[in-house]
């Protein structure tokens, strides 16, 4: 098996490799075919060790010594069990999608070449953060989806959003790493350690302030790459990129990175249950805030990339409750029907020559039948409607919320539930069955096998969820049981309660979009512009952060400038006179030059006799 995971880890590598001596020149379509070859192999070769680690088996291996100091030694280790095995499986099948349907999406992008180079490293680099057996390889897998995401997401560095946008996320990002960062150093002086066996056994004879102190630490770093509040504002920014991108980051990489280290981490935040709640409180809060911006969003991808930040909302609930399991099937099923709904979303964007304003479509449901019908599969699945898979995993979650006692964060998620549906609906209505708002005269499906390239996702947003009770023992076997402890009329009545108020949702929106939609008056109310500039939080950190940062750049720059290169000039302008004035000693005049020479030796001299004069007094004095 040992060979079987270095395939499953280096194939992206390969991939990525193989395309750099081509990255300046023009397409080359066998770029993106060899990048998405490898992609399949490191899908098959995950499949194998799932399949293996499904029969019980674990996979432990040292590729080589990495660090070696002192008492600090630290190999390149990677451990797949019934967690990593999971994550691989769906990083890989989700990628490989991704990689497919981008031959077809970036076909006509000058820079084809570059970008698979930069999409296959990002899965590489995704695949060393879930199956490193220990914190500081999950750092270097940490950083790089840090960097191969500020690569991709200012793909097109020529638009000044984009490069704002990469930039934003980058710097977001290690903000949060650094807090992450201290936490590792604070495991590392505890416990003397960074293997994940060694330190998660010994978390339980540890000082409980410490432990806090750790878990705040990580979770920092969770906050940042899966764009929690306050650092949440790089996710929809990140829409810059190319779409394949966007399924990638929101669906199976970067943003799920986060959920990964706490449930990773789970014995840890099972000593600091407090700590896990307040996780919990502040998914919830989460997963309402960034329903409510989508709800008066018209930017195709925004609404789906605030989808995303607020299904993470709903993991980090199960996670903070020490639902682990259920967090990481959330993580599973949402992968596939969100990465379908980007996909889709580039389909239409394609169509529209890359419009996003959903109020600007409408009547697209017969030239596009195939995109349609699979972004309403996966808008069903995002609900929560039986029997798609969405329905399974967040289902779980309003349980575990419900049977741990904390009723208020399960209402904010029922009432989340809620407006998911509805925006949901609101996007495939307005996109598909409203009326016709745009110009194009013959909108064009994506080519066929970008279509069967989702087709997989489609299948899996629809039936994913039937496998509970497999997923259910499969992870258990490195995660921590959990059960609500609830009465099955309970758990019945809950499942109507929340099946109700999605189909309440969806029948809303339905029906308010049939009609028209809402007035234009509700665009005036004082609501609709809060939500609609996010809160006015990306003003706030404008004026509070970057205009002050442009502000200290200006007076650096004067005192640089009226500092620094004026003492550097002045140091220029005195030597290069003193060399002129000085210039005569090289006349050439031999006479001179001899004269000048003496009267060098005879001042050398008498500095001699001064030094030895003075020695002597001094002696003497002493």
């Amino acid at each position: 098996m040992e060979a079987i995971l270095y395939i499953a880890l280096f194939a992206p590598l390969v991939g990525s490799l193989f395309g750099i001596p081509f990255a300046s020149k023009q397409k080359l379509i066998s770029v993106g075919i060899f990048a998405s070859l490898m992609l399949g192999f490191s899908f098959l070769a995950s499949a194998l060790l799932f399949v293996h680690t499904l029969q019980g088996g674990v996979v432990k291996v040292i590729l080589m010594d990495w660090i070696g100091a002192g008492g600090l030694y630290i190999p390149f280790g990677f451990l797949v069990d019934s967690v990593s095995a999971t994550m691989i499986f769906v990083v890989t099948l989700v990628s490989l999608c991704v990689h497919i349907y981008s031959i077809g999406y970036m076909s006509h992008d000058k820079s084809f070449n570059r970008f698979f180079i930069y999409l296959s490293a990002f899965v590489f680099s995704m695949l060393i953060l879930v199956m490193s057996d220990n914190f500081a390889g999950l750092f270097i897998g940490w950083e790089g989806v840090g960097l191969c995401s500020w690569m991709l997401i200012g793909f097109w560095y020529e638009r000044d959003s984009a490069s704002f946008a990469a930039n934003e996320a980058f710097i977001m990002n290690r903000i949060a790493d650094l807090g992450m960062l201290l936490g590792i150093f604070l495991i590392y002086w505890t416990f003397g350690t960074l293997s994940y066996e060694e330190v998660l056994s010994s978390v339980y004879e540890a000082p409980k302030g410490i432990l806090i102190a750790i878990g705040i630490l990580l979770f920092v770093g969770a906050m940042g790459k899966s764009a929690q509040f306050p650092l949440h504002t790089w996710l929809a920014d990140a829409m810059e990129g190319p779409t394949p991108v966007s399924a990638l980051i929101h669906a199976a990489t970067m943003v799920t990175a986060g959920v990964y280290l706490v449930i990773r981490a789970n014995p840890l935040y099972t000593m600091i249950p407090e700590i896990g709640f307040l996780i919990a409180s502040l998914g919830a809060f989460v997963a309402l805030f960034a329903a409510t911006m989508a709800l008066v969003n018209k930017d195709l991808k925004r609404i789906i990339a605030y989808s995303t930040l607020s299904q993470l909302g709903y993991m980090f609930v199960a996670a903070g409750l020490e639902a682990y399991w259920i967090a990481l099937f959330h993580l599973a099923t949402h992968a596939f029907f969100k990465s379908l709904l980007f996909l889709g979303a580039g389909n239409v964007m394609h169509a529209m020559h890359d419009k996003l304003d959903i109020s600007k479509m409408g009547a697209l449901y017969r030239p596009l039948k195939i995109t349609a019908i699979l972004m309403i599969l996966a808008s069903i699945a995002l609900a929560g409607i039986y029997p798609f898979s969405g329905f399974f995993s967040k289902d779980k979650i309003l349980e575990a919320a419900f049977g741990s006692g904390a009723y208020i964060l399960w209402g904010i998620l029922l009432l989340g539930a809620f407006l998911t549906a509805f925006y949901s609906f609101r996007l495939i209505m307005l996109v598909f069955f409203g009326e016709k708002k745009h110009e194009e005269e013959h909108p064009y499906e994506a080519y066929p096998y970008m279509l069967y390239a989702m087709l997989p996702l489609g299948i899996l947003a629809v039936f994913a969820g039937f496998f509970e009770p497999t997923f259910h023992h499969f992870v258990t076997q490195t995660l921590p049981d959990f059960s609500a402890n609830l009465e099955s009329q309970t758990i019945w009545n809950l499942i109507f309660l929340t099946s109700f108020v999605a189909l309440s949702g969806i029948a809303f929106a339905v029906l308010k979009y049939k009609k028209g939609g809402f007035s234009s008056k509700w665009q005036e109310t004082f609501i609709y512009q809060l939500l609609s500039h996010q809160y006015y939080i990306p003003m706030l950190y404008d004026r509070l952060f970057i205009q002050n940062y442009i502000r200290l750049a200006k007076v650096a720059w004067l005192i640089d400038k009226c500092v620094v290169d004026f003492v550097v000039d002045m140091i220029a302008r005195f030597l290069n006179s003193s060399g002129e004035s000085m210039q005569w000693i090289q006349g050439g005049n031999l006479s001179k030059m001899l004269k000048i020479m003496f009267f060098g030796v005879v001042v050398l001299l008498l500095l001699v006799l001064i030094f030895f004069v003075c020695m002597e007094a001094v002696w003497t004095t002493f």
